[in-house]
């Protein structure tokens, strides 16, 4: 049985929405408290796997894959079926509510023995507490048992210097690539917004470039930012040239993956430890070293809260606790009271 039915139908009966399946030859109706379409649509969605979860079961496995099938076409549930491979033989028959601290623990310690970062686990195993709430939300299990998870380390300090951007930017590269270091540079964008950047979203006559790829699609760390002239310029000529919707393309398709040719740029460049993120970091820190307020910085990285940026980047800032350390300089003769 697939998680959505094609004959999911949402209806009204006598004034109030309805959803309406068939399973097993006999139809299943249910009232809904919508009051709105849309929103009958998605509690529809909600009743079915409330009420069919009970055929399936309530495994870690089987609230996994309805989760991830929710959000089919966001990136996210592409990362979650990679992770799967990593985290079913632990969770996947494993009845949600029998998940423990310990079975946490003992999927972190096997993670770090087969060399996987923290960084990598914490993002696995919050992806189990947010279907486990999902799931509760959803009234598919009476609750979300904890998820222990190893603590979040500490941003990584690397970022490049003008110098550094420069090597970077002069090395032979692919046209795309080139482009594509332009943009996380340019507009401070996760390599997955640029990557999904359409043309549609490029505005040269109002010198825009929208990073969000729909309303209610991806909005973390995404923002509507100028394009500076240098920008302008790259992207003014990789529209003449291009073959399909997006601004990151390659023999006349959508590049998926950035990874193989950003990589080769990096070592030819003569730099170490720089990933795409890097790039979004670089920008920050440039931002905030030229004296640029958090506030505007916090809106130009997509951040959701101001707190966030100041937390990663207010010690860049020129002036950052300046005239608390004039305070303290007990070298200065004291002014005795008038």
């Amino acid at each position: 049985m697939s998680d959505e039915p094609t004959e999911l139908r949402i209806g009204r009966l006598s004034g109030q929405f309805v959803v309406t399946w068939w399973e097993d030859g006999k139809r299943r109706r249910y009232r809904l408290e919508a009051q709105s379409r849309t929103a009958a649509e998605a509690e529809g969605l909600a009743v079915y796997q409330r009420e069919t979860a009970k055929d399936r079961g309530t495994t870690i496995g089987t609230l996994w894959e309805m989760y991830r099938q929710e959000k089919q076409g966001r990136r996210v549930a592409t990362a979650m079926k990679f992770e799967w491979k990593a985290m079913e033989p632990h969770f996947g028959n494993l009845e949600a509510t029998a998940l423990s601290i310990d079975a946490c623990r003992r999927y972190t310690a096997a993670r770090r023995k087969a060399g996987k970062h923290d960084g990598t686990i914490w993002t696995e195993l919050g992806h189990l507490r947010t279907v486990l709430i999902w799931a509760a939300n959803r009234r598919l299990i009476p609750y979300a048992p904890g998820v222990e998870r190893p603590q979040k380390p500490a941003p990584k300090e690397r970022w490049l210097t003008h110098e550094e951007v420069r090597k970077l930017l002069d090395v032979p590269k692919a046209p795309h690539v080139q482009l594509a270091i332009l943009l996380m540079l340019a507009t401070a964008g996760r390599v997955s917004a640029i990557l999904e950047l359409t043309w549609e979203r490029v505005d040269f006559d109002a010198g825009i470039i929208n990073l969000r790829s729909s309303e209610t699609g991806p909005r973390k760390g995404r923002a509507i930012v100028p394009m500076n002239a240098g920008l302008r310029a790259a992207l003014s000529q990789a529209e003449g040239a291009a073959m399909t919707d997006y601004v990151i393309e390659w023999a006349g398709e959508p590049v998926k993956r950035l990874r193989t040719g950003f990589n080769k740029a990096v070592k030819d460049a003569g730099l170490n430890g720089v990933s795409p993120h890097v790039l979004r970091h670089t920008a920050a820190v440039h931002l905030a070293a030229a004296g640029v307020p958090m506030a505007r910085i916090s809106q130009y990285l997509g951040h959701s809260s101001i707190a966030v940026t100041e937390r990663v980047y207010a010690r860049f800032a020129p002036d950052h606790l300046r005239e608390e350390a004039e305070i303290l300089d007990f070298t200065r003769p004291v002014r005795s009271a008038s």
